[in-house]
């Protein structure tokens, strides 16, 4: 028999999500992609790129164009230069890069915090690199970091602090002045950070992603990690990068190398001709998933479920006690899904320990319109 090296890893929620929507015709509203596909130009930019026969291995490191366009948005976004030789690295996906990223600097016995709710991928790479994780909840209302519980848990083991803004499930954001806050917090300790920074340009009403790039105390430790995925439209590609200094990219380029070696090459050759040809894709990201949550929003204003707008992320939480409370999550999830025809996902699968009075699941609004709308008026009519 086999001796598992994550025996309480089974097939993630999300999987078992999609798969149900499918199984009964449901809208999946579950899962975190878009239903709509990626711009016409940069799919062409494939296509063109593997007729030129762009398809052999490309550098370990990343195309150095594309890393070039990174250090450019970084630039102009956060205000930053990084080294694009030495600093930015592509990864097939982001959650491969937190892989790498966890496995080159934690080690047997180390402690690594992680806030919950959290990402799943979190928990297993930590155990996969010899680490245990300590769980330190948000607050439960608004997500925020709970500082004195984030305090007491940092100890003599801690190596390693994973953040996640714009936050998933919830959408809260972290402020430049929690990132301030954490780097004195870790300032006289030999502590690193994974700044999990996927739907950076999903950031709305008009506030600025604060992101760790831009915070230089907590750039010295860090590594930061976004997707290209997420912010094109191309969830499948599992294409996206990690910027952190030369010292520690060196270090997660020796894990990289023998994880994937590289990242799919005419992916990387189209998205660094689009990024060049299209900068105001980026520009305009923000309003247009601002205009998906406020529509999505708008339609449930009439329901029976209780909400407050995502500040980020496509995702919308929504509190469903005046509706099942006799339900927990997981099986108000299955009841939405199998007798309403609308799939989400429970937020206690994110938790470590559920918060057994919650009663909140995730909704995705990365939909087309008519895909909304129709998802509403299932909600709506419960």
């Amino acid at each position: 028999m086999i001796n598992s090296k994550l025996p309480n890893v089974g097939t993630t929620i999300f999987t078992r999500m999609s798969q149900l929507a499918a199984q009964v015709g449901a809208i999946n509203l579950s899962q975190g992609f878009p239903d709509f596909d990626g711009p016409q130009a940069l799919r062409d930019a494939v296509a063109e790129h593997v007729a030129h026969g762009h398809n052999q291995y490309p550098p370990m490191t990343g195309l150095p164009a594309l890393r070039e366009q990174v250090a450019l948005k970084l630039a102009k976004f956060y205000g930053v230069k990084v080294d694009p030789e030495q600093e930015v690295t592509i990864t097939p996906g982001a959650t491969q890069a937190i892989f790498c990223a966890i496995q080159a600097v934690v080690r047997a016995g180390d402690e690594v915090i992680v806030f919950n709710p959290t990402y799943d991928s979190y928990e297993p790479s930590v155990q996969l690199a010899g680490g245990r994780c300590v769980h330190v909840p948000l607050d439960p209302a608004t997500f925020a970091i709970d500082w004195q519980r984030l305090s007491d848990a940092i100890g003599p083991r801690t190596r390693l602090i994973l953040l996640n803004s714009p936050h998933n499930p919830s959408g809260a954001l972290v402020s430049g002045e929690d990132l301030a806050r954490l780097a004195g917090l870790i300032a006289e300790r030999d502590i690193y950070v994974v700044s999990d920074e996927v739907y950076e340009h999903l950031v709305y009403d008009g506030v600025p992603h604060a992101s760790v790039l831009a915070c230089e105390a907590l750039y010295r430790r860090a590594f930061v990690v976004s997707s290209f995925g997420k912010t094109y439209h191309v969830t499948g590609w599992k294409t996206g990068y990690v910027v952190a200094p030369p010292a520690l990219t060196a270090e997660l380029r020796k894990v990289h190398q023998f994880v994937s070696f590289c990242a799919v090459a005419p992916l990387q050759w189209a998205l660094a001709d689009y990024m060049a040809a299209h900068p105001e894709h980026l520009e305009q990201l923000p309003a247009f998933y601002q205009a998906k949550r406020d529509l999505f929003c708008d339609l449930l204003a009439g329901s029976r479920f209780r909400f407050t707008r995502t500040p980020g992320t496509y995702f919308q939480l929504v509190d469903y006690a005046q509706i099942r409370p006799d339900l927990n999550d997981v099986d108000m999830a299955l009841w939405l899904t199998e007798q309403h025809g609308v799939a989400c996902i429970p937020v206690s699968v994110f938790y470590h320990q559920p918060i057994a009075e919650q009663r909140l699941v995730r909704l995705c609004f990365a939909k087309r319109e008519e895909t909304l709308r129709a998802a509403a008026a299932k909600l709506c009519a419960i």
